[in-house]
């Protein structure tokens, strides 16, 4: 099941307590405090992943602890850390307190972290306390508690396209035609239940990601419908597609609802209804005469808008014109990314192969190949070198030509 928005506690681990201890040995009768710290205690640190698609792990599990640090002991022995409690989410994740209303952290970039719950810090054994008029401190401290955050995390799917219109419009057809999602797809409205995203790939090096969210009725942004839960997925997508029906299945006139929807995105986000537009006539073998398409143009004309709108008409169960639909709409993604670029922003990779790659800490190299001897072997013997006493630029022994051993 999709889970987009989930209520969560996180708990940091408590700090070790600090150990109160004297130095007991024979023949030492005053050996002094030798308490040790405590350990601290492990934090919690969110992660955007690629490859994670949903908060599912969260909606199940509504509180995470991590481990708590170990005690203090005798002969100045420091307490163990807690170990740290990492958790991934997709990207796009907002962290939103619960209490105040405000966004903690927005994850929308592969591999950022947010330490959303520092560990506690361990307490101080009584070696901590001793001075040279205390030289029996009978004292130690506690560790502290660690940080506790009630939160709600809220998932806006990082899409280059959202889809948008009336329920039974040909989005999830179009979404199946182009890509290789297979979402639920059926002949009575809200059919969509829950967002779904494709992948499009153009060619071999072009691709982007659409977003199909259930369908948009009259008083969505009011909480009318399915598609008000959903409308956060098509926020960061920088186009929009928007999909009439010539003949719409209640009679209604395909012009209203256009402009009802557009009417809904503005009560819910005047930057989303300023967004970029394809709007799309489907199922355009229903409309022989194209008399809906010249009446929609003929609005758009009386009707101008203040973002880039162009109208096409397009059959998904025909195949018409869904080459030409694709093409324009890699060719806007590719000059927003273009954008994005020049701002400064990294566009979020789509698999994870477009992941950049985090290079490895080299491994420690045993003596025996890091020295002067890394290029001898059991095959390969310093007698059997010549001028082996003789070293590279580098400090290694350079091999030359074997020498033949005297029987």
């Amino acid at each position: 099941m999709f889970f987009d928005r989930v209520e969560v506690e996180f708990q940091a681990g408590k700090g070790g307590d600090g150990c109160m201890s004297f130095r007991r040995e024979k023949y030492v009768p005053k050996g002094g405090p030798d308490g040790g710290d405590g350990g601290r205690g492990g934090s919690i640190i969110l992660e955007a992943r690629l490859g994670v698609n949903s908060l599912a792990q969260f909606a199940t599990r509504k509180f995470f602890r991590a481990d708590k640090g170990g005690f203090g002991m005798g002969a100045l022995r420091h307490g163990k850390n807690g170990r740290d409690l990492h958790l991934y989410v997709p990207c796009g994740t907002s962290i939103i307190d619960v209490e105040d209303g405000f966004v903690i952290k927005d994850l929308t970039q592969v591999g950022d972290q947010f330490t959303i719950c520092r560990g506690g810090r361990g307490g101080h054994g009584n070696a901590r306390f001793k001075t040279a008029q205390n030289q029996a401190p009978r004292e130690r401290e506690l560790g502290q508690p660690g940080e506790t955050r009630h939160v709600i995390m809220e998932l806006k799917s990082i899409a280059d396209v959202g889809l948008i219109g009336k329920p039974n419009a040909g989005k999830s057809t179009l979404l199946s035609r182009i890509s290789s999602a297979r979402p639920e797809i059926a002949d009575y409205p809200f059919t969509t239940k829950y967002p779904n995203l494709g992948i499009v790939d153009v060619d071999a090096e072009r691709s982007f990601v659409l977003a199909d969210i259930p369908g948009l009725i009259e008083g969505a942004s009011e909480g009318i419908g399915l598609g008000h839960e959903f409308l956060r997925h098509v926020e960061r997508a920088g186009l929009l597609v928007h999909l009439i029906e010539p003949t719409p299945m209640d009679g209604s006139d395909p012009i209203e609802n256009y402009a009802a929807i557009r009417d809904e995105l503005q009560h819910y986000d005047e930057t989303l209804a300023d967004r970029d537009e394809l709007v799309v006539l489907t199922k355009c073998e229903l409309d022989s005469d194209n008399s809906v398409q010249q009446s929609l143009q003929a609005y758009f004309d009386e009707h101008p808008a203040n973002h880039s709108r162009e109208l096409r008409a397009i059959s998904a169960a025909a195949d018409i014109g869904l080459q030409g639909l694709v093409n324009e709409i890699m060719e806007r993604v590719t000059r927003r990314r273009e954008e994005m670029l020049e701002a400064g922003i990294t566009p979020t990779p789509i698999r994870q192969d477009d992941a950049p790659v985090t290079p490895k800490k080299n491994r420690r190299v045993p003596p025996h190949k890091a020295a002067a001897t890394e290029g001898l072997s059991n095959e390969v013997q310093p007698q059997d070198v010549q001028g082996a006493s003789t070293l590279s630029d580098t400090g290694k022994v350079v091999p030359g030509e074997r020498r033949e051993r005297s029987s």
